[in-house]
C-alpha cells in the first residue's frame, strides 16, 4: 500500500462518529487551557494527560492529538491579548501581535495567527504523512547498537536543548535515569531500588511524573513569586477579519513559516522557537513595510506563528517514526503512548498502522476544527484571560490531584505526585530544565535494554558498539552535539574577558 491509501484509511478511521468527537473534546480542552496565561502547551498536554487514561488507544491519542494542536494555539491567544507568551516558540508571536492588539487590531492579529495555524499544520500534517515511511524503512535496518547509538544522541540533544547550560540538561536526565532504574529488571526479573515497597516494583508511573513535574511544579512556582500586579488584558476592538491587504501581507509568510518550521521541528534538538525566530528575521528582512516591525506587523504575526504550528507537526517525525521526542511536549506525548504500552519506533507502523495513521489523518481533522472553533468563539477565550491567578492555579493543583486519583487511585500514588511536584519547583528555582527528566525516565530502560542486548550479543566486547557504520555515525554526531557548543561557549567566554583585559589597559 502507498501514502495515498494509509492516509485514506486513516481518515476513514478519524472519521468514525466516536472518534470526531475525541478530536472535538480535544481541540476545546487543549485551546481552553492553553489559553490561560502562562501555560503553554507541554503544561496543557501533561494536565490533560489523566483525562484520556480511560479511553481506547485510537480515541485516547486522537483526543490527545487535539489537545495537542489546541494547545499551541492557544499560545498564540495569550500572547497577543495580554503579552504573556506561554512558551519560548510564541515569544516572537508577542512581539508584533501585542503591539497590534494595542492599536485596535488585535482582531486580525488573531485571524492571522489562526489561518497560519490552519495552513501550516495542513501542510506540515501531509509532509509528516510522506516523510515518516522513508524515516520508518530506513529504521526498520536497525539493530540493538545502531538503536542505542540513537537513544544516547536524543539523550545529548535534549540535554543540550532544554536550559541555558548543558551541565545542567545532563543533570536532569540522569535524575531521570536514577528514577528509571526503581521497579523490577525487564531481563533479569530481579527488584531494583524498590526498599522492600510493594508500590515502587512496578516502576514510577510516567504519568505521575510529568503531571507532578510540570503542572504541580509550576503552580508552586507561580505561587511563590507572590502578586505581580494585574495582567492587562488587551480588548478585541472592531473586527476579528482581515482585511484584502492584511491577505496580500499574510499568505506569503504563512508558506515561507511552514517552509521554516516543519524542517527544524523535525530534527533532534530542532525547537519550535529557533523556527519562529528564523521566521521573524525572513519577514523583517522581505517586508516592504520596515517601518511597522516594531510597531504591529501583520506578516510578524503570520510568519512565526506558521513556524510554531509547522514545528508542531515536524516534532512527530522523529517521535512516531523513531521514538525520539524532541520537545517537551513531545516527551509527554510519548509518555500518553506508554500508558497503553504502546513505543512509537518503526515497528509500530508495521504491528499498528490503523493506530497511527488514525493519528496522523486526525491531524488534518482537529486541524479543521480548530480554525473553525476558533475564530467565531474569540470572546469566549477572552474572557478566560480575566480568571484571577490564585484560582487558576488553585484549579491547575486540583485538576492534577483528581487526575491522578483517576488514573491511579493510590495514597502512595498521591505522595508522589507531590515529592515530584517539590522537586519540579526547586528544579525551577536553581534552573534546571524538566523535560530531560521525563525523557530520561522513557527511553533510559529502552537504551538500557538495547545496550545489554547489543552487549549479550558480542558476549562483552564494547567495541561493538562502534563497528557499525550507522552507530559510528551517531555516536561521533552525539559527541560533537556536546562538545561543540561547550568549545564555542568556552571562546566567547574568552574573547569577552579578552577585551575586558583590552578596555582595562
Amino acid at each position: 500500500m502507498n501514502t495515498f491509501e494509509f492516509l485514506l484509511q486513516g481518515l476513514l478511521v478519524a472519521a468514525q462518529p466516536m472518534n470526531l468527537l475525541y478530536a472535538l473534546i480535544g481541540v476545546t480542552l487543549g485551546t481552553a487551557v492553553g489559553v490561560l496565561p502562562g501555560i503553554g502547551p507541554a503544561l496543557t498536554v501533561a494536565l490533560l494527560l489523566p483525562v484520556t487514561y480511560r479511553l481506547d488507544p485510537g480515541g485516547s491519542l486522537i483526543m490527545f492529538a487535539g489537545i495537542y494542536y489546541g494547545g499551541m494555539y492557544g499560545g498564540s491567544t495569550t500572547s497577543i491579548l495580554l503579552n504573556t507568551p506561554g512558551e519560548s516558540s510564541s515569544i516572537v508571536t508577542a512581539l508584533e501581535g501585542n503591539k497590534m492588539a494595542r492599536a485596535g487590531r488585535g482582531g486580525p492579529a488573531l485571524a492571522t495567527a489562526a489561518i497560519g495555524s490552519f495552513v501550516a499544520g495542513l501542510i506540515a500534517t501531509l509532509g509528516l504523512a510522506f516523510i515518516a515511511p522513508f524515516v520508518v524503512k530506513l529504521a526498520l535496518v536497525f539493530g540493538p547498537r545502531e538503536y542505542f547509538a540513537l537513544m544516547v544522541l536524543a539523550f545529548v540533544t535534549v540535554s543540550s536543548a532544554f536550559g541555558d547550560s548543558t551541565l545542567r540538561g545532563l543533570t536532569s536526565l540522569f535524575i531521570g535515569f536514577a528514577l528509571a532504574i526503581i521497579g523490577i529488571d525487564q531481563l533479569s526479573g530481579q527488584a531494583r531500588m524498590s526498599f522492600g515497597i510493594p508500590d515502587l516494583l512496578d516502576g514510577i508511573e510516567v504519568t505521575t511524573l510529568a503531571v507532578a513535574m510540570f503542572a504541580i511544579g509550576e503552580s508552586l512556582y507561580i505561587a511563590a513569586q507572590g502578586d505581580q500586579g494585574p495582567d492587562k488584558v488587551e480588548a478585541v476592538r472592531g473586527s476579528v477579519w482581515m482585511t484584502g491587504q492584511d491577505w496580500a501581507r499574510s499568505w506569503k509568510a504563512w508558506l515561507r513559516g511552514t517552509a521554516i518550521g516543519f524542517p527544524i521541528g523535525a530534527m533532534p534538538a530542532g525547537g519550535a522557537e529557533i523556527g519562529t525566530f528564523l521566521s521573524y528575521a525572513t519577514e523583517k528582512r522581505l517586508t516592504k513595510h520596515p517601518e511597522e516591525f516594531g510597531k504591529g506587523a501583520i506578516e510578524g504575526v503570520a510568519g512565526p506563528e506558521a513556524a510554531n504550528n509547522a514545528s508542531a507537526a515536524g516534532t512527530l517525525v522523529p517521535l512516531l517514526t523513531l521514538g525520539l521526542p524532541t520537545t517537551a511536549t513531545a516527551a509527554i506525548m510519548l509518555a500518553g503512548f506508554q500508558q497503553y504500552g504502546l513505543q512509537p519506533g518503526p515497528l509500530l507502523f508495521a504491528t499498528n498502522p490503523q493506530l497511527v495513521w488514525g493519528l496522523i489523518a486526525s491531524l488534518l481533522i482537529a486541524n479543521f476544527m480548530l480554525l473553525v472553533l476558533n475564530l467565531p468563539l474569540v470572546g469566549l477565550w477572552v474572557k478566560l484571560l480575566t480568571i484571577p491567578k490564585p484560582w487558576l492555579y488553585a484549579g491547575i493543583l486540583l485538576f492534577a490531584t483528581l487526575g491522578t486519583i483517576g488514573a491511579n487511585p493510590s495514597v502512595f500514588e498521591l505522595g508522589m505526585l507531590l515529592a515530584f511536584g517539590v522537586l519540579g519547583y526547586v528544579m525551577r528555582i536553581f534552573g534546571y530544565p524538566i523535560a530531560p527528566v521525563v525523557v530520561g525516565l522513557i527511553l533510559g530502560p529502552l537504551a538500557e535494554q538495547q545496550l545489554r542486548r547489543a552487549l549479550s550479543i558480542s558476549q562483552g566486547d564494547v567495541t561493538v558498539l562502534f563497528t557499525s557504520p550507522v552507530a559510528a555515525v551517531l555516536l561521533t554526531i552525539a559527541a560533537a552535539a556536546l562538545i561543540i557548543p561547550l568549545i564555542l561557549r568556552a571562546r566567547g567566554r574568552g574573547q569577552v574577558l579578552s577585551q575586558l583585559a583590552a578596555s582595562e589597559d
